[in-house]
């Protein structure tokens, strides 16, 4: 997969008898890298993904991949959904086949390509979100975790340049999170650009490359450690400051954590205590 660079430039979006979720918005999805879309619960994250995507014609502005302009006509969209594929939140509104091969094949079977063809790369989604071991199981029996990962494989299953997950930690415990984010490392391995929504700060600062607010109809884009450690935005998006920022402040105030970067996660942070009290040399 060679790494595309999708943009947004000024979207309008929105919903029939409804005010716009975004209003001039902006965004460039930084290629080879790990994007986390942030806000608040209707703040937009979720339309700006369906723009990006090409399942919402937006009011105005552009989507471009490459400079060049999406079209939303079907051999637009469909040239489209080879380079950038949406997975949405809810696994049900996907996974619709008797079994998980069956769905995980869905997509390239559409695009025309051969049986062998099809079956390796079935196969390497798989062995990619880690669950080759459930190919012939029904799709009803999987858990609720097993199924987000499905449902990714059957994008990733179309070898897009960008992944556009919305929500995809959103219901999990800890053991399935930490499953999902061991398997979005491997599809950044195999050279994928992820763009993750959330509402979860501290997950976006541990984990992204770059992180975009979205708040009041607008996104502001920039580095993690920067951008929500910014209480001003934090509260116009209605997001709290990561405990690993909060933490970390404090710990430096008192004189136990060295100047430079605060740490971005409990490791980091742990490993950046002095072994003894005292300032930190």
């Amino acid at each position: 997969m060679s790494h595309h660079a999708l943009a947004a430039r000024g979207l309008v979006a929105g919903y029939a008898g409804s005010p716009p979720v975004l209003d001039r918005a902006d965004l460039t999805v930084p290629p080879g890298r790990r994007l986390a879309v942030l806000g608040a619960n209707g703040s937009g994250k979720t339309t700006l993904l369906r723009c990006l995507s090409g399942a919402l014609r937006p009011a105005a502005g552009l989507v471009t991949l490459d400079g060049a302009a999406l079209a939303h006509t079907r051999g637009g969209l469909r040239a489209h959904r080879q380079a950038v594929q949406l997975v949405l939140q809810d696994p049900d509104d996907q996974l619709f086949s008797a079994s998980v091969a069956q769905d995980v094949s869905f997509g390239p079977l559409n695009l025309g390509l051969d049986e062998a063809e099809v079956r390796a790369r079935v196969a390497e989604a798989l062995e990619l979100l880690a669950v080759g071991h459930l190919a012939g199981r029904p799709t009803h029996r999987l858990s609720y975790g097993e199924r987000k990962r499905v449902a990714i494989a059957g994008a990733v299953a179309m070898r897009p340049c960008v992944l556009l997950l919305d929500e995809p930690t959103a219901g999990l415990d800890p053991s399935a999170v930490a499953e999902t984010l061991a398997a979005l490392a491997r599809l950044q391995a195999a050279d994928s650009t992820v763009v993750m929504s959330t509402h979860d700060v501290d997950l976006a600062l541990a984990w992204a490359d770059e992180v975009a607010v979205v708040a009041a109809g607008t996104v502001v884009q920039g580095a993690p450690a920067t951008l929500l450690a910014d209480d001003a935005l934090l509260r116009a998006a209605r997001l709290a400051r990561p405990w690993a920022l909060e933490v970390g402040a404090r710990l430096r105030a008192l004189g136990l954590l060295a100047d430079g970067p605060l740490p971005r996660d409990a490791a980091r942070l742990l490993a950046a205590l002095p072994d003894r009290p005292g300032v930190p040399t």
